[in-house]
């Protein structure tokens, strides 16, 4: 796919790729944290290993480039297969969870709209292979599952139209090489723009009881220590909400006005046998 620079076409998708985006809204419904003050900090549980490591340490400084938002990464709390959750911050895992379909995950805890904890996790049977190992896979679903525990989706589904240069558009060419387009590893500014939007009007507040939260780590409000769930599949995550088969969002109901929202991004292969 390639148009000549000067040309009407080129001209019109470059304009597209500046300024389209911030026209659009990409918020995840209306899920937030609900912090004390803005900017708030959130930590990032480190449970990655060394392959892993420069990548969280990446994300976590591109989105502390936010107006509303820093992160700081921290020894993480949980095994890594596992991943289970903690209240109050973002646990970031990765293992070779097996043949599921999915080469990352992102799930958010919480009663109504209130986030009260997340969890991101990579997929080391996919990204272990040929195709998946590179520089532009890792970067751009770490910094897209990651993204989605702070209230964010995605700006655009479609994974074979032009890039928009952003982690949270979905894509088969996450640099940019294949087609000569914008490369899709980080933030751009609608993504900043978009937590400020989401951030901006909070009033603040304890989290917990008041605003509805719920501690992840009781059985009410934890999936793996739940009666029959199995570990990475769909019976975890409940019902199918929206999705074609590249991205999912799914929704499980665990009492008491408690959720479980999980988003999933899916190898290229699972996306085209069921789009």
């Amino acid at each position: 796919m390639y148009f000549k620079q000067g040309s009407p076409l080129f001209l019109l998708l470059l304009i597209f790729a500046i300024s389209g985006p911030s026209m659009a809204d990409h918020s995840w419904g209306k899920y937030k944290w609900k912090p004390s003050s803005i900017p708030f900090d959130l930590i990032l549980g480190d449970n990655v290993n060394s392959d892993w490591d420069g990548y969280l340490v990446g994300v976590s400084t591109q989105w502390s480039v936010s107006s509303v938002l820093d992160t700081t990464v921290n020894p993480g709390s949980t095994d890594p297969m596992s991943c289970n959750p903690e209240s109050g911050n973002v646990q970031v895992c990765n293992a070779a969870y097996g043949n599921t379909g999915w080469l990352g995950l992102a799930q958010i805890y919480g009663r109504g709209t209130s986030i009260t904890a997340g969890i991101a996790k990579v997929n080391d049977t996919y990204f272990n292979t040929a195709y998946y190992n590179t520089l532009a896979w890792r970067g751009m679903v770490m910094c897209q599952e990651i993204a989605h525990t702070f209230g964010l989706d995605h700006q655009d589904e479609t994974f074979d139209n032009v890039n928009l240069g952003t982690c949270m558009d979905y894509t088969d060419d996450p640099d940019g090489s294949i087609d000569d387009e914008l490369s899709n590893v980080y933030p751009n500014q609608h993504d900043y723009d978009q937590l400020v939007s989401i951030y901006a009007d909070s009033k603040g507040g304890k989290g917990g009881k008041d605003d509805g939260g719920c501690n992840p780590k009781s059985p009410k409000c934890n999936p793996a220590s739940a009666p029959g769930n199995s570990a990475h599949g769909h019976a975890q995550w409940g019902r199918l909400v929206s999705g074609h088969g590249g991205v999912e969002t799914y929704e499980k109901d665990l009492g008491n006005g408690v959720k479980l929202i999980t988003h999933v991004i899916w190898t290229l292969e699972h996306a085209n046998n069921h789009y």
